[in-house]
């Protein structure tokens, strides 16, 4: 007898061992956000339900769902609320333990980049700092914040920012281009999984006849 496609509504049982969900929309680039909070304390968490969303003037989201493991907002979310900055960081290959360790749900008044021993790089145009090891950095200033729809106490919120500033460090760069294989950028999968850039592709876009 031959199977059909599974199929099943979301909430509902499914009979998998975790749900499928965030191993279907892959791969999911990674945004590893650096904030300052109010009381100037730096934080360093990485978030894949990130992406550009709109080319001039460049913006970009990441969306947080549910809320701190001590309570309230996400120190990144809080932090971006309160100040109104951010910094996207590029996590790469060589960069892989410590932005896993960076995202540990450590208390508001601990340091991710000290946690994770990472160096600091002071930014250009907004206050949070870099990761100095990041071949590349996008400064962005909070646009807007969107509550998506949920299905209990904790909220699912998405936050906007628009990029005034990019830094991108010359080693990545070959013939003005930034180059795959020299920036190895991590991607999201599903589970525990995560996806290295290796092999890149290149497809001419068709025109009308």
């Amino acid at each position: 007898m031959t199977l059909g496609p599974m199929y099943f509504r979301p909430g509902e049982p499914h009979g998998l061992p975790n749900n499928p969900f965030n191993a279907l929309i892959v791969p999911r680039p990674i945004g590893w956000i650096s904030t300052r909070s109010a009381e100037g304390v730096d934080n360093l968490a990485p978030y894949s339900f990130f992406n550009a969303v709109a080319y001039d003037p460049p913006q970009v989201m990441f969306a947080a769902s549910g809320n701190h493991s001590a309570g309230g907002l996400k120190d990144t979310v809080r932090n971006i609320q309160q100040t109104g900055e951010f910094v996207i960081n590029l996590a790469t290959w060589p960069l892989r333990e410590a932005m896993n360790a960076s995202a540990v749900g450590a208390p508001a008044d601990v340091d991710e980049f000290v946690y994770a021993g990472l160096t600091k790089a002071e930014a250009v145009a907004v206050q949070p700092p870099w990761v100095a090891d990041s071949p590349a950095h996008l400064e962005c200033v909070h646009t807007q914040t969107v509550q998506l729809l949920t299905n209990d106490d904790e909220p699912n919120t998405v936050t906007f920012g628009r990029v005034v500033g990019i830094h991108i460090d010359e080693s990545i760069l070959v013939d003005g281009r930034v180059d795959m294989a020299r920036l190895q950028p991590l991607g999201r999968l599903g589970y525990l999984d995560y996806v290295v850039v290796q092999e890149v592709f290149s497809m001419e876009r068709p025109t009308w006849p």
